[in-house]
């Protein structure tokens, strides 16, 4: 019997790691959902649609998330290095409260874009299913990689891909 609820166990285990991959499938290769949010603290609301033609990076992040706190000075690493080259990162909070992500803000500065999605469309086009998570987006729209989570050891990973798709030819060039 006990080997039965293990391999039972570990079946689960293997289905909810292809339900995952499954999902990623969707999001990944298609184009980047139209969201439109709204501004944090009178700031400008923004339109994913108005990044067509640049590399966009798209953040998803909470105040609770502890992970995020680590991810946001490595983000603004990326905007100084690549912001001038045509990478445009934005920050997209899904906080019920806009006040906790100001709180948050106040502790971990963002030198990038951030807005809100306090509803939750945006998250729920985009599939998030961890916090952070992360898009990379290319000039066309099109998502081109996800990253669930954030581990400071994925950092040359995610600068390569951003790398790769600042270097592809706009179409119509």
């Amino acid at each position: 019997m006990r080997r039965i609820t293990t391999f039972a166990a570990g079946l689960l285990v293997g289905l909810a790691a292809a339900v995952t991959a499954i999902a990623a499938d969707k999001v990944v290769g298609s184009a980047a959902p139209d969201c439109a949010l709204t501004a944090l603290n009178e700031g400008p609301a923004y339109d994913l649609r108005q990044f067509r033609g640049k590399v966009l990076y798209v953040d998803f992040w909470a105040s609770w998330c502890t992970t995020c706190i680590v991810s946001f000075p490595f983000l603004n690493t990326l905007q100084h290095e690549y912001g001038d080259r045509g990478l445009a990162i934005l920050g997209i909070n899904v906080d019920q409260k806009p006040q906790d992500a100001l709180k948050f803000l106040g502790r971990t500065p963002a030198h990038f874009m951030i807005a809100a999605d306090h509803g939750g469309t945006c998250p729920r086009s985009f599939d998030v299913q961890a916090m952070p998570s992360s898009y990379l987006v290319d000039r066309q729209g099109v998502v081109r990689y996800r990253h669930l989570g954030f581990r400071s050891g994925q950092a040359d990973e995610i600068r390569t891909q951003i790398a790769a798709l600042l270097a592809e030819p706009e179409r119509g060039q």
